[in-house]
C-alpha cells in the first residue's frame, strides 16, 4: 500500500432547503391560512479518527467532499428533511489545518474523536411563520442558507513512542526489524526505506511500545533534500529519539559531524524537536572502527548523552538498549499523566 501523509481537500456542507409558500385548501373553508413548512438543514461535513486506516491514500484520488442539501419545505406545515451528514474517516494521528490560514482546526491524537469542519446551511422558514393580524396571507418564504465550504490540509503524523533517526545506512531498518516484527526493505545503499516504518516492541516486564523508523534524513532535509522534509513531521509525535550513528570502518564522514548534522536539521525544522529526550546508539560495532567509536563515546560523555553500542546483525547490545527504551517510555507516560 502506498503511504500518503499529506493531502489537501475541498469540503462543502449541504445548503439549507427553501421554506415553502402554501395555503390551506379545505372544502367549505373559504380562505385558508398559510401553512408552508420550513426547509431542512443542510448536512454537516464531519471528520472522525479511526485506527482502521494508516494512510491518507484515499484522499489522493478523491479531493472533493460534499454533504447533501436539506429538503425544501412542503405544504400542510411539513418540514423538509435535514440533509445527511457526511462523515470522513482519517487515521489516528491526523492533524487538520485550514487550507488558507494554516491554523490547526483539530489534532486527532486518539481514536473516536470527531470534528465538524463545515456546517450545513440553516433551512429557510415557510410562510406560516410570517402570518400576522395585519398580513394574514404572506406570499413569501425564506430561502435556505448556503452550507460552509473550505479547503483543508490533512497531515498525518505517526503516533510512535520511540523514533529512530540518523543518516541513510545508519542501520535503522535493520534494528527495527530485529526488535519488532516489522519487515522494512534492507539493502546496502542509501534511501532503501522510502516511507516511515512502524513496529511494536513487546517485553515481558514492560508495557509494549511503538518504534518508528524515520527515513531519508540528510543535511538540508529541512529544505527538502533527500526525503527528510517529507517525514520530519513524524518525529514530532515521539517521546524518545534514538540517534543511530554508523561507526564501522566503511562509514562516511566523522561520527560527531554526522550527529551534529542531523540535530541541526531537527532544530531548523522545529526547535521543539531538540527538546525531546535523545540517546545515541553506535551501530555496526561488529565491524567498528575503534577510533571512530572511541571519539563518539567520549563526545557523548562530555555532553551527558546516554550512549549505547549495538550490532543489529549479531544482537550485541540490543538486549541492553531495548529495556532501557521501555523504561524511558514508561516514565514519559507517567510524567505526562501527572504521576511522579
Amino acid at each position: 500500500m502506498q503511504f500518503v501523509d499529506y493531502v489537501k481537500i475541498y469540503v462543502k456542507a449541504g445548503d439549507g432547503g427553501r421554506g415553502c409558500v402554501s395555503f390551506r385548501r379545505e372544502k367549505y373553508v373559504a380562505r385558508g391560512g398559510p401553512n408552508g413548512g420550513d426547509g431542512g438543514r443542510g448536512g454537516h461535513v464531519i471528520i472522525k479518527s479511526t485506527r482502521e486506516l494508516n494512510t491518507l491514500l484515499d484522499f489522493k484520488y478523491k479531493r472533493e467532499y460534499k454533504a447533501r442539501r436539506g429538503e425544501h419545505g412542503k405544504g400542510k406545515n411539513m418540514h423538509g428533511k435535514d440533509g445527511e451528514d457526511m462523515i470522513i474517516n482519517v487515521p489516528v494521528g491526523t492533524v487538520i489545518k485550514d487550507g488558507e490560514s494554516g491554523e490547526i482546526i483539530v489534532d486527532f491524537d486518539s481514536e473516536g474523536k470527531y470534528q465538524v469542519v463545515a456546517r450545513g446551511g440553516r433551512g429557510g422558514l415557510g410562510n406560516a411563520h410570517f402570518a400576522t393580524p395585519v398580513r394574514q396571507a404572506p406570499r413569501f418564504a425564506q430561502p435556505g442558507e448556503g452550507g460552509e465550504e473550505r479547503w483543508l490540509v490533512l497531515e498525518l503524523k505517526l503516533l510512535a513512542d520511540v523514533g529512530l533517526i540518523g543518516l541513510p545506512n545508519a542501520g535503522k531498518s535493520t534494528l527495527i526489524s530485529v526488535i519488532t516484527s516489522a519487515k522494512p526493505k534492507i539493502a546496502d545503499y542509501p534511501f532503501t526505506t522510502l516511507v516511515p516504518t512502524l513496529g511494536v516492541v513487546k517485553l515481558s516486564n514492560f508495557k509494549s511500545f511503538v518504534v518508528a523508523d524515520i527515513p531519508g534524513l540528510i543535511e538540508g532535509a529541512h529544505k527538502g533534500a533527500g526525503l527528510g522534509y517529507q517525514f520530519l513531521r513524524h518525529v514530532e509525535r515521539t517521546s524518545v529519539l534514538v540517534h543511530l550513528i554508523d561507526v564501522s570502518y566503511m562509514a562516511e564522514g566523522d561520527p560527531i559531524d554526522n550527529f551534529e548534522k542531523i540535530n541541526r536539521e531537527l532544530r531548523l525544522y522545529s526547535s521543539a524537536l531538540l527538546e525531546k529526550y535523545q540517546i545515541v546508539a553506535a551501530t555496526k560495532i561488529d565491524v567498528a572502527d575503534k577510533k571512530r567509536l572511541d571519539s563518539l563515546e567520549q563526545y557523548c560523555k562530555i555532553n551527558s548523552i546516554d550512549f549505547f553500542t549495538v550490532s543489529a546483525l549479531t544482537g550485541q547490545g540490543v538486549k541492553k538498549l531495548v529495556p532501557y527504551l521501555a523504561l524511558k517510555v514508561e516514565k514519559k507516560e507517567q510524567r505526562a499523566g501527572g504521576v511522579e
